[in-house]
């Protein structure tokens, strides 16, 4: 990948690990949690749950944010990567930027050929955890979007984290990695975001095989693929195996994959994202058609 031809965008921040490097602000008397908060009363039973079964509380109150992060939180049992340095004269902060540049442009272009104006995002680069509208982001986490405050968050320990444990190379798997977290931001202002908030209300299953959570972890996938196919249109920055690269850090984020590997077999009735071939499959199909009438996963049977 050719990166360098892109410009750098002006929108990412570097956290000075105080965790205010987003200006970062939740609700009043809760946090904010895209378009609905939770009281105190709230925090203090999903703790109770979490002791209860096991779970890590900051792992459901993710969860409840309808953010996007690129892993399945069950799965997340290796130890963190030595946390990077961001820093501006940084080669991955560079790159970072220039990746986010072209989500702007591309995504500026179609939502102007639709009378629409693009907000763009901001992206925290942050070390090891920082404060976000949707509570603490952390590490182990990976990468995220929050739709409290519409920012993307990426600790740059995880890039190493792709190459060690995911052996998922290459300077466009980690693209892939940004233009997933932007497709929900996309998500976000298309509504698709507050009509799965609504359904989940309704008592549709949010998690599973054929689950909201996994349709909307796939479109965002596909939307990946829509960047894909526009910003090479832009800059023609892509080159021999590049595709092939993002392709396989999707397979390695899929939830089959990351199960087995946790506890030796898979359990899709508790799939949050998709599995390997699924996450391959949609982002191929958007890479193929750069439109995003092409990743309507929740409209489908077969994902």
């Amino acid at each position: 990948m050719d990166w360098q031809k892109g410009r750098e965008s002006d929108n990412v921040v570097e956290d000075d690990g105080s965790g205010r490097g987003g200006g970062f602000g939740g609700g009043g008397g809760g946090l904010g949690f895209g378009g609905f908060h939770i009281g105190i009363g709230g925090i203090i039973l999903i703790v109770v749950v979490s002791l209860l079964f096991g779970k890590n509380p900051l792992d459901i109150l993710s969860l409840l944010s309808g953010g996007g992060s690129m892993l399945d939180s069950s799965s997340q049992t290796a130890p963190p990567a030595q946390r990077a340095q961001a820093t501006s004269n940084d080669p991955q902060t560079k790159f970072v930027k220039v990746v986010l540049g072209s989500t702007e442009d591309v995504w500026g272009q179609y939502f102007q050929a639709s009378g629409q104006r693009y907000p763009q995002p901001k992206l925290v680069l942050y070390r090891g955890r920082t404060q976000t509208a949707c509570g603490v982001g952390q590490e182990a986490m990976g990468p995220f979007y929050c739709p409290g405050d519409q920012q993307v968050y990426l600790d740059l320990g995880f890039f190493q984290e792709m190459d060690t444990r995911f052996h998922a190379q290459g300077d466009f798997a980690r693209a892939y990695v940004i233009a997933h977290e932007i497709g929900h931001h996309v998500q976000n202002l298309i509504g698709v975001m507050d009509k799965v908030e609504q359904a989940r209300r309704q008592g549709t299953p949010m998690d599973g095989a054929s689950g909201l959570s996994v349709r909307q972890e796939l479109q965002a996938d596909c939307f990946a693929g829509v960047w894909a196919n526009r910003s090479q249109a832009q800059l023609n920055w892509l080159q021999a195996g590049d595709i092939d690269s993002a392709l396989n850090a999707a397979s390695a984020v899929g939830d089959d994959t990351l199960q087995k590997q946790a506890r030796g077999y898979a359990v899709p009735d508790s799939f949050t994202h998709g599995s390997s071939a699924q996450r391959q499959r949609w982002f191929k199909a958007g890479f193929a058609s750069g439109d995003i009438n092409s990743c309507n996963t929740f409209n489908t049977q077969s994902l």
